[in-house]
């Protein structure tokens, strides 16, 4: 009996995120990024449009009924223009960074999102920086341009696993993106995003509902960094990222597995 009533309650819930959940997400990303868009028209500056991506995000987690739970920001001076690298599990992802860190930044987002109708161009009018990793030249300018937004003081986020995690681990993290911040010299933010992918997991549209938790870390400096320095801070912010990550999540940390459970060399 008590299978059938897992069994229906998680049917129910799947056929709500299907029927209300999504439809209302989708309603909310076709009017307010029309209403974006036009209002790229008049501000330039990029505000107003942070403004409905924050009141987007912050409809997408009420009707979603993920409350989040931020620990660490107080800690960090939010007016300095930090990279901001975070993990990566879940569509939920972008609407918790846009609720919770309260304070303008850009994106550096991959290219292909840039092409989604509403969303895409949304980015686009909104100044947030895309990403190109099939053409080296083209990456290489976006990168220059992220480290161009963090000189002239904007804080931006990247997410440097490159993708979403498929099983809730947090991935290695790609070097280049760390380019942008040893060039601006900008301190990089290690932020952890806990239970996401228990809500949202990758390739599904079902959403199940559950507290959800930003974990902030202390700024790694990159003071006197060389591109040559990238790989290092790479594995330095991953690190960092993993251990607040790892600290709440409810998957194992894979780094203390014990060694008979580790692929075994032949």
């Amino acid at each position: 009996m008590g299978k059938h009533r897992s069994q229906l309650a998680h049917t129910l819930s799947f056929l709500r995120s299907i029927l209300v959940l999504n439809n209302l997400i989708y309603l909310y990303t076709v009017v307010l990024g029309t209403l974006s868009i036009l209002s790229s028209v008049f501000d330039s500056s990029g505000r107003t449009q942070h403004w409905f991506a924050r009141t987007w995000s912050w409809l997408i987690l009420k009707t979603a009924m993920c409350p989040v739970t931020v620990t660490g920001l107080e800690r960090i001076d939010t007016s300095r223009a930090y990279m901001y690298a975070v993990n990566h599990l879940s569509a939920l992802d972008i609407p918790m960074v846009y609720v919770h860190l309260n304070f303008p930044f850009r994106i550096m987002a991959k290219e292909e999102l840039f092409h989604y109708p509403f969303m895409g161009w949304h980015l686009r009018r909104s100044g947030q920086v895309s990403i190109d990793r099939s053409n080296a030249l083209a990456s290489m300018r976006s990168l220059n341009r992220a480290a161009e937004t963090l000189k002239a003081g904007m804080p931006l986020v990247v997410y440097p696993e490159g993708g979403r995690s498929v099983d809730g681990q947090v991935l290695p993290f790609l070097s280049g993106v760390f380019y942008a911040a040893i060039k601006a010299q900008a301190d990089v933010v290690p932020v952890a995003l806990v239970g996401g992918f228990e809500a949202l997991p990758m390739n599904t549209f079902h959403i199940m509902p559950r507290p959800l938790q930003m974990l902030v870390g202390e700024p790694i400096p990159t003071t006197g960094l060389t591109p040559r320095d990238m790989e290092a801070l790479a594995v330095r912010v991953q690190k960092a990222v993993a251990d607040l990550y790892y600290s709440r999540a409810e998957v194992p940390d894979p780094r203390h597995a014990p060694a008979e459970a580790l692929p075994q060399k032949v």
